[in-house]
């Protein structure tokens, strides 16, 4: 089983920007669609990215589309969440998770909390 740790998180006002990383380690992340979930204190997780394998596919979350981009770089094992023009109401930890099925059913496998793996989150905290 693959293990996952995210960084990048921190602090940033409002219409600022920050860069997650998830960085695989155990096996390869080129056999995985990768995705980001995050959840907020007392709130359901909530989907927010994903991308498949070869990284020619990718699906957003409403919330976010258009303003947060995943991506991945499967030499150095590690995959991103450039996020954007942040709102106070993105404020929640971020984690990342893999599965060994298509970007679309890991969509699924984070909503339903069946995904095969994640790590142990980034806190992002965003100020007005």
């Amino acid at each position: 089983q693959v293990q996952l740790g995210e960084s990048g998180g921190g602090l940033v006002q409002a219409g600022g920007s920050l860069r997650l990383s998830c960085a695989g380690s155990g096996r390869t992340l080129s056999r995985y669609a990768m995705g980001w979930f995050r959840q907020a204190p007392g709130k359901e997780r909530e989907f927010v990215a994903a991308i498949s394998w070869s990284g020619g596919n990718t699906y957003y979350a409403d919330s976010v589309k258009g303003r947060f981009t995943i991506s991945r770089d499967n030499a150095k094992n590690t995959v991103y969440l450039q996020m954007n023009s942040l709102k106070p109401e993105d404020a929640a930890v971020y984690y990342c998770a893999a599965d060994g099925v298509s970007f679309r059913t890991i969509v699924v496998h984070i909503t339903t909390g069946d995904v095969a793996s994640w790590g142990q989150g980034t806190q992002v905290t965003v100020s007005s």
